[in-house]
């Protein structure tokens, strides 16, 4: 997969397209998350895939494999209240940073559908957090 040279921009896009069209028309598992900045405590949203498991949605703190936690996690980490929006819905959540065996297997199930999970964690030593979004 090749990242975009301009993230910020490409990412505001996808942010615009998705509101503009009520969600991905392709029924991509795309959705856009709000968090609150750790240091600034602006709002931030990040577009992101997530795997549904249950009543929460699952997002996988990759980012695309880089040595460095991705931002939107540092924010939730300190702030999990958070908003979700998906095809039709935006609803406040709780983000909840899996643990321990269930972050275990939630990862490999995840990886078993979508591999490039496991070279992103092949490339790093830090192990990639999985967080369950949980409706409020």
């Amino acid at each position: 997969m090749t990242m975009p040279d301009d993230m910020k921009a490409h990412n505001a896009k996808v942010i615009a397209d998705f509101r503009a069209n009520g969600g991905v028309p392709d029924g991509r598992p795309l959705l856009l998350l709000t968090t609150t900045g750790a240091k600034t405590g602006r709002s931030r949203t990040t577009p992101m895939m997530f795997v549904p498991d249950g009543e929460r949605l699952l997002v996988i703190a990759s980012n695309a494999g880089a040595p460095r936690h991705p931002d939107w996690y540092r924010n939730l980490a300190a702030n999990p209240e958070v908003t979700v929006e998906v095809t039709g819905e935006r609803y406040d959540a709780t983000a909840i940073v899996t643990t321990g065996e269930e972050r275990d297997r939630l990862f490999a199930s995840i990886a078993a559908k979508y591999p490039f999970f496991t070279e992103h964690q092949a490339k790093i030593e830090r192990t990639i957090p999985v967080v369950a979004l949980v409706r409020r």
